[in-house]
C-alpha cells in the first residue's frame, strides 16, 4: 500500500476560524465593517511594526490599487522581476503603465540590482521587487538605486508575511507593500490582500479606490473599484494572525531539517541578517527538473511545485526579447518542496528520503 500523499501546500482552517465566521454570519454584518477594521489594526501591529494596513479582496487588487494610489499610470515604467507570478506585471499593466523586466540574482531569485540599474530610463517611475518564496529582496541595494535615480520602491510581499531584514519587517521599506491572503500563503483570509503604507495620502487613496471612490456613502471623490474585503474573510484572517508567527517558526524548523539532511541538490540560501519565512522551500535541480518532480510525485507520493515555469517576459501579454539568463535558468531548474506547518516528522523524513533517492538515481 502506497504511503499517503504529502501535499505541496495545505491551508490550516480550524474550529476557531469556523466560530469566527459563524459569529459574523449570526451578526448579519457581512460586508466590509468593524471586523475588517480590526483585522487591519491587528495586522499592522503583528506584522508591520504599526504601519497602516488597508484590507482588499485579493493580492492582485492590492498591487493594482497600491500602484494607482502611488500615482502610477500611462507613460510610466515600473521595473519588475520576470521570475514571479504574473500578478506582479499584470497589476502594472492594469494601471496603463509598462512593466519592464529585470533579471534576478542566482542565490535568492530576487531582483538583481545591476540588472535593475541597466533598465532605468527617464520614464522609470518605480521599482517593484518581489520578496520571493519568503526571502526578502536586497533592500539596501534597491533602496540606494531608487534614491540615486529618484524613483519609488514598492514591495510585492505576497509570500513574505513576517520576513525581516536586520530585524525590520518587510512591508515597511517601500511607499507601499502588498501581502496576499490566498489560501496557500503563510496565513489566509480565505481570499484577500493587505496593503501597507507609511504615507497618509497613499493610505487615503487606497481606502477610496477600494470603495468606489467613497469615504462617505454616495460622496464619490474619484473613480474607484469594489475591492473591499468582507467581514467574513476578515474574521478568518484575524484568527490566522494569532497563529502565523508560530507557523513561521515551524516552517523555519522544517527548512532547517531539510538543510541538514537533503543531499544531491542545491538547497536555499539565506542572506546574512535576513529572516526567511519559507513560503516555499525551493531547491534547484541541475538536470531534468521535470523528471525529478514526476519521480517525487509518482514513485514517492511527495507533492512539489514549480514556481515559476514560464517567466513573465515569455508570457503572451508581455513577450519581449529581453536577455534574462538567470531567470531562464531558474525557471528551468527550480522545484519547491512541501514545508508547511502541517508536516509531521514522518512526512519530513519521507520528503528527505525521496529527494535523496531521486537525486542519487539521477547522478
Amino acid at each position: 500500500m502506497s504511503p499517503e500523499f504529502i501535499p505541496p501546500a495545505k491551508p490550516i482552517i480550524g474550529d476557531e476560524e469556523r466560530k469566527a465566521v459563524d459569529a459574523v454570519l449570526a451578526s448579519g454584518q457581512l460586508a466590509q465593517g468593524t471586523e475588517v477594521a480590526s483585522f487591519e489594526e491587528e495586522f499592522s501591529q503583528v506584522l508591520l511594526d504599526g504601519r497602516a494596513a488597508v484590507a482588499v479582496n485579493s493580492g492582485t487588487s492590492g498591487l493594482h490599487l497600491g500602484l494607482l494610489a502611488a500615482g502610477i499610470g500611462a507613460g510610466d515604467e515600473v521595473i519588475v522581476p520576470s521570475f514571479t507570478f504574473a500578478a506582479t506585471a499584470n497589476s502594472v499593466a492594469l494601471t496603463g503603465a509598462t512593466p519592464v523586466f529585470a533579471d534576478v540574482d542566482p542565490d535568492y531569485y530576487t531582483l538583481d540590482p545591476a540588472s535593475v540599474e541597466a533598465k532605468i530610463t527617464d520614464r522609470t517611475a518605480a521599482i517593484m521587487p518581489v520578496h520571493l518564496y519568503g526571502h526578502p529582496f536586497n533592500v539596501d541595494a534597491i533602496g540606494a538605486l531608487a534614491t540615486k535615480h529618484g524613483v519609488k520602491v514598492f514591495e510585492d510581499a505576497a509570500q513574505a508575511h513576517g520576513a525581516a531584514v536586520n530585524g525590520r519587517k518587510v512591508g515597511t521599506f517601500g511607499d507601499f507593500a502588498m501581502f496576499s491572503l490566498y489560501p496557500t500563503k503563510n496565513m489566509t483570509s480565505g481570499e484577500g490582500g493587505m496593503v501597507s503604507t507609511g504615507l497618509a495620502d497613499v493610505e487615503r487613496r487606497l481606502r477610496l479606490l477600494r470603495n468606489q471612490g467613497m469615504e462617505r456613502q454616495y460622496e464619490n471623490e474619484l473613480v474607484g473599484f469594489n475591492c473591499r474585503m468582507t467581514n467574513i474573510h476578515a474574521a478568518i484572517g484575524r484568527v490566522q494572525l494569532t497563529k502565523v508567527n508560530g507557523w513561521t517558526k515551524t516552517r523555519q524548523e522544517n527548512a532547517a531539517f531539510f538543510d541538514a539532511n537533503i543531499e544531491g541538490v542545491v538547497t536555499p540560501k539565506v542572506a546574512e541578517g535576513y529572516e526567511h519565512v519559507y513560503h516555499q522551500y525551493t531547491i534547484r535541480i541541475a538536470e531534468d527538473r521535470d523528471g525529478f518532480a514526476k519521480a517525487l510525485r509518482e514513485e514517492y507520493n511527495v507533492g512539489c511545485g514549480v514556481y515559476y515555469p514560464i517567466p513573465n517576459h515569455r508570457l503572451a501579454p508581455f513577450q519581449t526579447s529581453d536577455d534574462l539568463p538567470v531567470t531562464e535558468e531558474a525557471a528551468a531548474s527550480v522545484l519547491s518542496l512541501p514545508v508547511h506547518p502541517s508536516l509531521s516528522q514522518d512526512d519530513l523524513d519521507r520528503i528527505v528520503a525521496a529527494v535523496n533517492a531521486v537525486a542519487k538515481a539521477g547522478s
